[in-house]
């Protein structure tokens, strides 16, 4: 057997396993060492995968993933959420839709601090839908806008999905920080607009709500303003080049503690919560990461990526045309894969294709995990509307479908104005 063919295999083999419910790192590792064993000598895949082992452990920006992870959950025990959706509706209440808006805002917001689209979404899902409910605000639209509102936490960093991509890709994780600011930024402004247009249509699914005095809104602000100097503090470390990810990460671990002190909700069982959930998410991580390593080394000795790059050099296809597939093919996989899976999956077999024809990785790594993100609110396997179907179980599931259609539009717009101004990614990393 060839060592193309071994690969395509080894890739319908791990497709297999998935479907039948074994866990995506333990398949991934699976078929990754088997076939490099294969391929090589099982003596060789036992050194190979002890050495994956020891670099993982080994790696400093793998620190990131915990340190961040725990500022979130230590952050959402002290009520940020609640707090920062407060702000927004006080801002933003009294406009058509504008509850909704406040929860695209807040979501935004709670990116921030969080690494995890699916946290976002449950605490939004907790916090906004309720208010929105109450006000008269359509379901498809209240449901929809908290839903899509969760996908923002892919980009506003600090975001697990570009920790995991930096890693699997050798990429440096502070540049992905820095580039996903400015697009989780225009996405939110998208979504926004998305919804004023929903509501000019249709008034009745987001009327508008109370004004607040700006008394009232500075209140709002002054709850949430220490996150808000937290994360600036943070992210404009990473930027400007005073600290690594993985010290920020520890710089907002600690200003997460003294905020959670200061607000006198550090308390001991939150504390020990906090832990548990950071180490459990963490092992999760790193089984994945684990996984995914050990089988992009088996699908590196097939050479299946060479033979990629070797195959579009002679089909003669303009580098734009191959990146625009890529895309589509995600958003394909998008309907039939969780965000993780695709991500674990793909990066290792279109990486050194989409580098090789000349793209930045760091702009490729903000498409994938847009791409990514969409399937997060895309049928049948969205996660985000799963995540909130668990907090509004008398919603239909179909109804929150129908709402992120809307938000799916505006997200094609957002990685097309991507696509065509990569300045917008790569000028902060720049700086």
């Amino acid at each position: 057997m060839t060592p193309v063919m071994a690969g395509l295999v080894g890739i319908v083999s791990m497709f297999a396993f998935i479907a039948f419910g074994m866990p995506i790192g333990f398949a991934m590792g699976l078929v990754g060492a088997v076939g490099f064993g294969l391929l090589i000598t099982f003596h060789a895949a036992v050194i190979k995968v002890g050495v994956i082992a020891f670099d993982l452990a080994t790696n400093y920006a793998i620190g990131t993933v915990p340190l961040f992870l725990f500022m979130a959950h230590v952050l959402f025990a002290s009520g940020i959420g609640k707090d920062l959706y407060e702000f927004a509706a006080r801002m933003l209440g009294h406009r058509r839709g504008g509850l909704a808006m406040a929860t695209i805002g807040a979501s935004a917001g709670f990116a921030s601090v969080n690494a995890s689209s699916l946290a976002t979404t449950a605490t939004m899902g907790l916090v906004a839908l309720p208010e929105m409910r109450r006000h008269g605000y359509s379901l498809s639209l209240a449901s929809g806008s908290v839903a899509a509102g969760g996908t923002i936490g892919s980009l506003i960093p600090p975001s697990g999905m570009f920790i995991i991509y930096g890693i699997l890709t050798e990429t440096s994780i502070g540049d992905m920080f820095a580039a996903g600011i400015i697009p989780g930024i225009l996405l939110a402004v998208f979504y926004m607009a998305v919804i004023g247009i929903r509501c000019r249509v249709n008034p009745k699914a987001g009327p508008a709500g109370p004004r607040y005095s700006w008394r009232e809104r500075w209140e709002g602000f002054r709850r949430t303003g220490d996150v808000i100097a937290l994360f600036t503090f943070v992210m404009g470390g990473i930027i400007w080049g005073w600290f690594t990810p993985t010290e920020a990460g520890a710089m907002g671990a600690f200003g997460a503690l003294v905020i959670a002190g200061a607000r006198g909700k550090l308390t001991l069982p939150g504390l020990r919560t906090a832990v548990y959930d950071t180490l459990r998410t963490t092992g999760m991580i790193f089984g994945i990461l684990f996984g995914a390593l050990v089988f992009n080394a088996f699908i590196t000795v097939t050479t299946i990526p060479l033979n990629l790059v070797n195959w579009v050099s002679a089909v003669d296809l303009p580098p734009l045309a191959v990146l625009l597939i890529i895309l589509a093919l995600y958003l394909f996989l998008g309907m039939i894969l969780d965000a993780s899976a695709m991500m674990t999956l793909t990066v290792p077999l279109f990486f050194p294709l989409v580098t090789g024809l000349g793209f930045d990785a760091v702009l490729f790594g903000v498409l994938v995990v847009r791409m990514t993100e969409i399937a997060l609110i895309t049928p049948p396997v969205g996660m985000n509307v799963y995540v909130l179907s668990g907090v509004a179980r008398d919603i239909p599931l179909m109804t929150m479908f129908r709402g992120t259609t809307p938000f799916v539009i505006a997200d094609l717009f957002h990685v097309a104005l991507l696509l065509a101004v990569p300045a917008l990614v790569l000028w902060l990393p720049s700086l």
